[in-house]
């Protein structure tokens, strides 16, 4: 017999003869159960970050709106009043100097979407600006510019 020669299309449509291996269902319930209880370890330890990120996003914040705080002291030789806010960095307020200038682009806003408390004097220094966390109310989850 003459062999035929073959290109690569017509060889992998040939189908082997013979046994064919394959997974039993057996190990593919093994696999399954073990990716199982993977998950079930792994899941809880995953969902408690992204709590954890908007901690660090809020500490970030803090510590930019303070720094712009202390760019306004040097203007404007004092700290905005309480009741001017962190809005005094946005609006020259009446007790601003002559050098006051913007000092934030847009005002900041908590990552569960509250703005920012500003108190002066505050409790904990000098200048207290911190955000109530997700609660939104004054608890231990507070996040503040007191926590370095």
């Amino acid at each position: 017999m003459k062999a035929m020669k073959m290109d690569a299309r017509q060889r992998s449509q040939i189908i082997p003869c013979g046994n064919v291996s394959g997974f039993t269902l057996i190990e593919v319930m093994v696999v399954v159960l073990i990716l199982a209880i993977l998950a079930a370890v792994v899941a809880p330890k995953l969902l408690s970050r992204p709590e954890e990120a908007r901690i660090t996003a809020a500490k970030s914040d803090i510590q930019s709106i303070e720094t712009s705080m202390d760019l306004y002291r040097m203007d404007n030789f004092q700290y905005p009043a309480t009741s001017e806010g962190i809005g005094a960095l946005l609006k020259k307020p009446s007790s601003a100097s002559d050098n006051w200038k913007p000092y934030l682009k847009r005002e900041p806003k908590d990552p569960w979407g509250n703005p920012y408390k500003y108190a002066n004097p505050g409790t904990h220094g000098e200048i207290d600006i911190y955000s109530l966390g997700p609660d939104r109310v004054p608890s231990d989850d507070d996040v503040g510019n007191w926590e370095k």
